[in-house]
């Protein structure tokens, strides 16, 4: 068999995939010199993704985190309206997906509110809608539920807006990856983004559609797109001067990271398309080994941001972390995420280990944390990884880290 080499180029986990649009939707602001927080690149961002994910207004801000904190913060004014600002939660739970990135639970604590972290199921790794109810059992007077959609993968939407509704509680929907994503089910249908009471999205530079960073706030409530608007611009009033009678953040996006990722959301349905063929090979080329990819029910069509694997537990050698580094013993037959994270990157392919879950992480440690479904998200960060998902890797590529894979099974 031909030697593998070490790539040439680096094979990147998702980086952005430019296409000419952009460049000149940015050379459109300078020539204009609108390169500040106005402009038509902000103006047609904003009416094209509303419109794509079936919302009426967007707001474009500076990231998706912004995006989230401004959700947490209408949430908060809605349910508890005489609310102190930077203390809108303060005394007050919030049930957050479990297995994710800190970004998504952060603003709860900007608002001085507490996590209660809820276990994964093992269908799609999203929110279980057992350990929600569970939760809601536990703590009833919980009014507001932060779902995220796990790598582009669709939660069980009909369950857990049901849980949401019998219980009276609001749902922030943490579209950030999961853009172009959609989901058919029996009570609710529609493009993720578009399910939830408040919504966040991220153009952050590894996502479906990137503006090299950035994020949006998309609702159906002129009102509330209209505040999120006032609030991302340190809360000026329409006066004659800089009149402020609440507290306001930095968070609008400019015209000139709008410019591209307006230019780039016009490739959305080609990013799409590709990111499926990439999880497809991945699928097919791994087919026989003790592994599987992530799952997604037949109601949902995942939007495949990155392609994940999980390793059989039987085919798991033995592999430790602590809160800072791993260790594992190289068993024939056997593998685990660490060794071929190591492999992929000695032959110049970046890999990533699955999103240790929220309740392991020291800062939340001794938050609460509900499962009803054994510690899932537990085992599949143990047994799980992100495999390189670049749009522009080749077939040719990707063959050629399917084998390497194989070779750590060997």
């Amino acid at each position: 068999m031909t030697e593998i080499r070490p790539f040439e180029k680096k094979i990147w986990l998702s980086s952005p995939t430019m296409h000419g649009e952009e460049q000149q939707f940015v050379q459109e602001a300078f020539d204009t010199n609108w390169v500040s927080t106005v402009g038509k690149n902000i103006d047609c961002l904003e009416e094209a993704v509303a419109g794509y994910t079936g919302m009426k207004y967007g707001v474009a801000l500076a990231s998706g985190t912004a995006a989230l904190h401004l959700c947490v913060k209408l949430a908060a004014r809605r349910l508890y309206p005489d609310a102190l600002p930077g203390n809108a939660l303060a005394g007050k739970k919030v049930f957050c997906s479990d297995m994710t990135f800190a970004a998504s639970v952060n603003p709860v604590v900007y608002e001085s509110g507490t996590p209660v972290f809820i276990d994964s199921e093992p269908d799609t790794w999203n929110m279980d809608p057992d350990s929600l109810k569970k939760a809601f059992d536990l703590y009833p007077e919980t009014r507001l539920v932060i779902l995220v959609h796990l790598y582009g993968v669709p939660a069980k939407m009909d369950e857990i807006m049901e849980i949401c509704r019998q219980h009276d509680a609001l749902l922030i929907e943490d579209a950030a990856e999961a853009l172009g994503a959609s989901y058919q089910g029996k009570t609710v249908s529609g493009k993720c983004g578009s399910f939830g009471d408040y919504v966040a999205i991220s153009f952050n530079g590894n996502k479906i559609v990137t503006g090299s960073s950035g994020g949006m706030f998309l609702t159906n409530d002129k009102a509330d797109a209209d505040r999120v608007r006032k609030w991302s611009t340190q809360s000026r009033e329409t006066a004659p001067w800089y009149q402020h009678e609440e507290l306001g953040y930095n968070y609008r996006m400019s015209n000139i990271v709008a410019g591209v990722a307006r230019g780039n959301m016009l490739h959305i349905d080609e990013h799409l398309a590709r990111k499926r063929q990439i999880y497809e090979r991945y699928r097919d080329g791994l087919m026989g080994l003790p592994v599987s990819m992530n799952p997604s029910e037949m109601k949902a069509a995942p939007n495949d941001w990155l392609s994940c694997l999980l390793i059989d537990p039987a085919a798991m050698c033995r592999q430790v972390r602590d809160d800072k580094e791993p260790l594992y013993l190289p068993e024939p037959g056997k593998s685990c995420p660490t060794e071929i994270l190591e492999v992929l990157a000695r032959y110049n392919a970046e890999g990533r280990p699955i999103w240790k879950p929220m309740h392991m992480q020291p800062i939340y440690r001794n938050c609460p944390y509900v499962s009803a479904a054994g510690d899932c998200g537990e085992d599949i960060f143990h047994r799980g990884l992100c495999l390189p998902s670049d749009n522009k890797m080749t077939p040719e590529a990707q063959a050629v880290i399917i084998e390497l894979i194989k070779k750590c099974f060997a």
